[in-house]
């Protein structure tokens, strides 16, 4: 396993593209830091957003996996271009001369996807727990490791979404074309949902469903963290709007992710075993 991973990152980290983007990937994760030090000094208005609380324990778990999970599409742009480059350099049918099943070569790219979601994931609670130490009012230990649940919904957001790309970079062989494949499929998941809610069932029933196609679900693991801050609610009490809502991160979410996860990894194998190289 170690030696699979070891020649995949060797691969990634000698392709500049690769490179950069991780790089780029990793400094914007650490921009969310920068957002505590964004002050508005307009007239009368002034505020600080970190005295919004932000970043006080536990929301910033909830806060910083929302917006990390936006930059998630500069690593994915690295795995469908991993996979780009085993078709045009043809690296992949040398790994298969040289030995190396089918199996363990999506293999060797599903363990890509895990270390890369891994290492993002650790990244993220870095950044989140030393942002919390110095801004949050909150300090109490059962408070501070309360709602990690958040963390582990972007862990299993990452990996469903990357095993998702891995899949299209197998089935189209083309990082662009997979790339607008992913924006296309988005599309097609509202315009499913808008079709069954208008035409076959209620809308409440359409929601339901949509909840589980793959980038929906994956989408449902972490809910807007905005309605949440205690600012909101407190001006939603004031005009008699309810933004009390349910963030929590299900086991049944995480379950869907991860089905879909594994069938987007056997479908690259199988496609993979079905082509002739």
């Amino acid at each position: 396993m170690i030696r699979l991973l070891h020649i995949e990152f060797i691969k990634l980290w000698n392709n500049r593209a690769s490179k950069a983007l991780i790089i780029a990937y990793f400094i914007l994760l650490t921009f969310i830091s920068l957002v505590a030090a964004i002050k508005f000094d307009i007239g009368p208005i002034k505020f600080h957003l970190a005295e919004l609380g932000i970043f006080d324990f536990p929301y910033i778990w909830h806060f910083n996996s929302f917006i990390a999970a936006f930059f998630k599409l500069f690593l994915a742009v690295v795995i469908v271009s991993m996979m780009a480059n085993e078709y045009s350099n043809k690296t992949i049918k040398q790994n298969l001369i040289d030995g190396l099943s089918k199996w363990e070569f999506v293999y060797s790219k599903f363990l890509t996807v895990l270390a890369l979601s891994a290492v993002s994931t650790i990244f993220l609670f870095v950044i989140s727990f030393l942002l919390g130490l110095g801004y949050s009012s909150y300090d109490e230990i059962s408070i501070i490791f309360s709602d990690l649940e958040f963390i582990l919904g972007y862990f299993v957001k990452l990996v469903g979404f990357f095993s998702f790309c891995l899949f299209l970079g197998i089935f189209v062989k083309r990082s662009a074309f997979a790339l607008g494949f992913l924006i296309l499929w988005a599309i097609v998941e509202q315009l499913l949902f808008g079709l069954i809610g208008w035409k076959l069932t209620s809308w409440e029933t359409a929601g339901t469903i949509r909840s589980f196609f793959p980038l929906q679900s994956m989408s449902n693991l972490i809910d807007e963290p905005f309605t949440r801050l205690s600012a909101v609610q407190n001006l939603g009490d004031q005009i008699g709007e309810n933004f009390k809502f349910d963030y929590a991160v299900h086991w049944y979410e995480i379950l869907i992710v991860l089905i879909w996860t594994a069938l987007f990894i056997y479908g690259s194998y199988a496609l993979l075993k079905k082509r002739d190289l």
